[in-house]
């Protein structure tokens, strides 16, 4: 809105190329038209356009990618720092308590990934649990791929709004690797075999005690850290 309070055409704009991403027009990950196609398609200037990109580029709708064009997001509307995490300098306590909320959440998760899971998403599963292995025995960092195993949960867990939850277990995941010099290295393996089994046996009550299990781990860890 503009300062008496008026609608700008191009947040309208906006709210209409996110319809077409809400109804599928427009996929995420995929690359959408230019502006020249959408001022004819929306009926708009190009200026219009440009200042509608920009907005949702912004709220992490659309990511503009320069020399490649304009893409949808992979997780729209979803900020890479959603709580302002970065902004909080102790780090130790920020991790005992995001895994607080983890042990809330993440059992649950992995109990219904293993009620809700099929094959081709246990297979993803325990691909990437084997992956995030060979990294750690190799001495490589696997924060990353660790991330993944957990998304990959998630998603088995077939719950809309687990999934925006994500960026809460990305962000424990990374400080904790921050903050341990990745010293957790078999309690990770260990664990996360465990879930992964768990997982494929649709055991839903062993996999949620072996996810409160890998959680504990770290948060005995970081309790250790926050008395030192």
């Amino acid at each position: 809105m503009d300062l008496n309070g008026k609608t700008r055409l191009s947040d309208s704009v906006a709210r209409n190329i996110t319809s077409l991403i809400i109804g599928g027009q427009y996929k995420q990950g995929a690359k959408i038209p230019n502006e020249t196609e959408l001022s004819e398609k929306l009926n708009v200037s190009r200026s219009t356009i440009r200042e509608a990109v920009k907005t949702l580029a912004s709220q992490n709708v659309l990511e503009i990618r320069r020399g490649c064009g304009t893409f949808v997001c992979d997780n729209p509307g979803i900020a890479e720092d959603p709580l302002g995490f970065r902004f909080i300098n102790d780090k130790v306590k920020l991790a005992f308590d995001l895994l607080e909320i983890r042990l809330v959440l993440e059992p649950h998760i992995a109990q219904k990934a293993a009620e809700r899971a099929v094959d081709e998403e246990i297979k993803q599963i325990s691909a990437q649990c084997a992956e995030v292995e060979k990294l750690i025995l190799s001495g490589s960092r696997y924060e990353e791929e660790d991330v993944l195993f957990h998304i990959k949960i998630a998603q088995a867990a077939k719950n809309v709004v687990i999934p925006n939850l994500i960026p809460v277990i990305n962000s424990t995941i990374f400080i904790l690797m921050e903050i341990t010099n990745t010293a957790l290295r078999e309690e990770t393996i260990l664990t996360h075999r465990a879930i992964a089994k768990a997982i494929e046996n649709h055991d839903g009550e062993a996999a949620r005690n072996a996810m409160i299990e890998h959680i504990m781990h770290n948060q005995r860890f970081v309790e250790k850290l926050k008395g030192s």
